[in-house]
């Protein structure tokens, strides 16, 4: 009896087994029934597409369910970080970042006294730059390894567009000694205010400018300058640098050099003076440059050793000027830096324009000066991130970097931003915290108040050396290679940028950047990549049949899959390209005397659902327009 009974319930579960692998291959073949999403109202389609463009990372998000006094707190932290790393900041953080800021202390000075000189300022211009907006950025950043101050790009940007758009005064006419580099001597105090007071001007709206894309959550926009457009700019504008530090490291006189920045001119100008070079100074420049060159080797290949590149310049800078006291070969031709003025950052403000020609300038400037700083600084701050594991709002660096280049407008500052060089030397020298930025601050203070007499018989070619070596760095051959080989537009785009710096301005370099940029997107937009696919065989997985060359097209039936959301831009060039894939590949099949195709498919599952509107248009028009074609084929 039990035997019977266990023979029925194995009968039954057999049997219920076939009815459900039966029902499972019924659920297989029967196509499935896809239900129309529920329309969303104007206002909430609306709402969503704001939240999505402006607030993608929620920042409201961690004030959620919590108390007044928590909120309080949360909102000092967002606004002020270092509430926030001063509560687990440890004893050994401060020894870190003490030895780091007084690494990069070391070389911030020379560069900044070099950089100043490529935005056409005195010397200690860039010495101001490099007090106040570090400790500002302290305040207000949250990176741990950038480190503030002038940069080699945005100090020739600055110094070339106030110059063309403050030209200097003939020397005849206006008896104005031009013969000092651009630092516009006594003779020349109204032109001297009137640069002053652009480059001030300027420097106030690039912060304007930076904080404001921050505060209204505008951030997107500098993605409109892509990465290889940055690598092509960057490595045009250092080559650029780099011949016009020729003049200081031949000895020739400014009043006999060229103040335009393309290669043709800049070489016209050095081979044409060849009766003004110096054999000292050459001999002195190429030097330095060598034993910068050397520094720089071995921290590469130690790392160890970082902080010998960092005190490299530093240590140059105290020997040549040595040298130049012990020996007097300034008497000789050897053009040295001269007196510099060491007091604290004095109030600009009174020196700020806002009417006439030189409010449109300085607007000018300060929108493409601000620009670039503000690609440079966070790509920076995000590339040293991502090494260390943490997140960077890239909207809140931009309130930083604003606020910074405010306050720095009205102490007599230029525009800052984040070194790629000290930054790399900051995060070599294991900084913990924004601390380092005030420590090379105070450092700078130091020099500002007690020891800028000490640069006064610094040559000229000792800093021109210091910022060849300095601008090397930016030439990135290896990322201009990898962009050949992943994406030719890209490839195009780089190009563009470095030859239109090299061979024309850098201003037009800028422009030229953006261009393209902007033009791969609206290329990329309203053209879409679309493929045809074929299953991998032994999956039902179906890919790319260029890319997967073993899948296998299914018979009867052509699949197209469409790799970007469908716009009223590039609807049209979709159904183009659909027929001219049904017409290809109908033509093919017929000379291979293949079965003919049924049916169409087209996998759209890359189109967002906030285009939903867009597809739907996109596939009444395209039913409607291409019936006839599709029925002359027989494609369903």
């Amino acid at each position: 009896m039990r035997t019977h009974k266990v023979s029925n319930a194995a009968e039954e579960a057999s049997a219920d087994g076939d009815e459900a692998a039966v029902g499972a291959e019924d659920l297989r073949r029967r196509p499935m029934q896809v239900g129309i999403p529920e329309k969303e109202s104007s206002l909430k389609g609306l709402e969503l597409a704001v939240r999505e463009t402006f607030f993608p990372d929620n920042p409201l998000r961690p004030f959620k369910d919590q108390s007044r006094s928590r909120r309080l707190l949360l909102g000092l932290d967002y606004i002020f970080p270092p509430f926030q790393w001063t509560r687990t900041y440890k004893l050994s953080y401060l020894k870190d970042d003490i030895i780091a800021g007084l690494t990069i202390g070391s070389l911030c000075i020379p560069q900044d006294i070099g950089y100043s000189k490529l935005a056409g300022l005195p010397p200690v211009y860039g010495l101001y730059t490099s007090f106040v907006p570090p400790l500002i950025y302290a305040l207000l950043g949250v990176s741990r390894e950038i480190a503030i101050g002038p940069v080699a790009v945005v100090s020739i940007l600055v110094g070339t567009l106030a110059s063309h758009e403050l030209p200097l005064p003939d020397a005849a006419t206006n008896k104005c000694d031009t013969s000092s580099l651009k630092y516009i001597n006594d003779a020349c105090s109204h032109y001297r205010e009137s640069y002053l007071a652009l480059v001030f001007t300027a420097t106030f709206f690039a912060g304007v400018f930076q904080a404001a894309l921050g505060l209204f959550r505008l951030g997107f926009i500098i993605d409109f300058l892509s990465h290889a457009a940055i690598i092509g700019f960057m490595g045009g504008a250092a080559i650029t640098i780099a011949l016009q530090q020729l003049k200081g490291l031949l000895g020739i006189s400014t009043a006999s050099f060229t103040r335009k920045t393309d290669i043709v001119s800049v070489l016209r100008s050095v081979f044409g003076n060849v009766d003004e070079w110096n054999l000292q100074t050459a001999l002195i420049g190429l030097f330095f440059l060598g034993f910068l060159l050397l520094c720089k080797y071995i921290g590469k290949k130690n790392k160890k050793l970082f902080w010998v590149p960092a005190i490299a310049p530093l240590t140059s800078v105290i020997i040549s000027t040595l040298f130049v006291t012990i020996t007097h070969v300034d008497k000789h031709g050897v053009a040295i830096v001269g007196p510099i003025d060491g007091k604290i950052n004095p109030s600009s403000v009174g020196q700020f324009v806002f009417h006439g020609e030189t409010l449109k300038k300085a607007v000018l400037i300060g929108f493409e000066a601000g620009l670039i700083a503000l690609t440079e600084g966070v790509a920076i701050g995000r590339t040293f991130a991502s090494l260390k594991n943490y997140h960077i709002d890239g909207n809140k660096e931009m309130i930083a970097f604003g606020t910074m280049n405010i306050v720095g407008s009205c102490t007599s500052c230029y525009v800052a931003t984040g070194s790629f060089s000290r930054s790399a030397v900051n995060h070599s020298a294991a900084s913990k915290t924004p601390v380092s930025n005030v420590v090379m601050s105070m450092m700078v203070l130091i020099v500002l108040l007690a020891a800028t007499r000490l640069f006064h018989n610094t040559p000229n070619c000792i800093l021109a050396s210091i910022i060849i070596n300095a601008v090397l760095s930016l030439i990135d051959v290896h990322a201009a290679i990898t962009v050949f080989k992943v994406d030719k537009l890209d490839y195009i785009t780089l190009m563009g940028a470095f030859l239109g710096v090299l061979f024309i301005s850098v201003e037009i370099g800028l422009l030229i950047a953006v261009s393209l940029s902007v033009a791969k997107i609206l290329l990329q937009v309203t053209r879409p990549h679309t493929a045809v696919l074929g299953r991998i065989p032994e999956t039902n997985i179906y890919r790319n049949v260029e890319q997967y060359p073993d899948s296998t097209r299914i018979p009867g039936i052509l699949i197209i899959r469409i790799d970007s959301a469908i716009y009223f831009s590039n609807s049209n060039y979709i159904r183009e390209r659909i027929l001219r894939w049904l017409d290809d590949e109908g033509d093919q099949m017929k000379n291979e005397n293949c079965l003919p195709f049924q049916f169409l498919i087209i996998e759209m599952s890359r189109s967002r659902h906030k285009h939903r509107h867009d597809r739907n248009t996109f596939a009444r028009r395209s039913t409607q327009g291409s019936s006839k074609e599709k029925d002359s084929a027989g494609v369903r």
